[in-house]
């Protein structure tokens, strides 16, 4: 049963992605979560807290303002205490220049009765590299900042 819960949690988090609601989003995040989104474009690299995965969360709405995902599979693996889920998905909008963007991925993501403690994506980041570059060219001063982390 708890499995069921977790997916269906996991399936509305997702959509709430397209919501900008980035206080519901971390609602069920740790404090000291750990989360890795990979490359090295302006939203690669690490966060070890709550506060800058926010601040990730407000580049992403800059950098990417329409964005929604697909939920195409969860697998949820684990008691309440430390459970893993998966999540495949697609995601497609618009980047801040305009131009249509698409992705495909899957978030690992570690749960300790009910709060994200680790989360990581795996995506195709040149595509991600590519849509920030074209945004550089377009002028958008996000496009080209430095990777939002910080220390453990």
């Amino acid at each position: 049963m708890y499995k069921r819960i977790a997916e269906a949690r996991v399936r509305r988090l997702f959509a709430t992605l397209a919501t900008k609601d980035v206080d519901a989003l971390l609602a069920d995040v740790a404090e000291d979560v750990h989360h890795v989104f990979p490359g090295s474009h302006p939203l690669g690299g690490q966060r070890h807290s709550r506060a800058a995965m926010r601040r990730w969360f407000e580049r992403l709405y800059v950098l990417f303002p329409e964005i929604e995902f697909e939920v195409r599979r969860v697998s949820v693996k684990g008691p309440p205490w430390d459970m893993a889920v998966g999540v495949q998905w697609s995601d497609r909008g618009l980047a801040a220049d305009g131009e249509p963007y698409e992705n495909l991925g899957a978030h690992w993501i570690r749960l300790r009765w009910g709060k994200a403690t680790e989360i990581q994506a795996y995506l195709d980041t040149e595509i991600v590299s590519r849509a920030c570059e074209r945004m550089a060219a377009a002028g958008i001063p996000e496009a080209t900042a430095s990777q939002i982390t910080d220390a453990p």
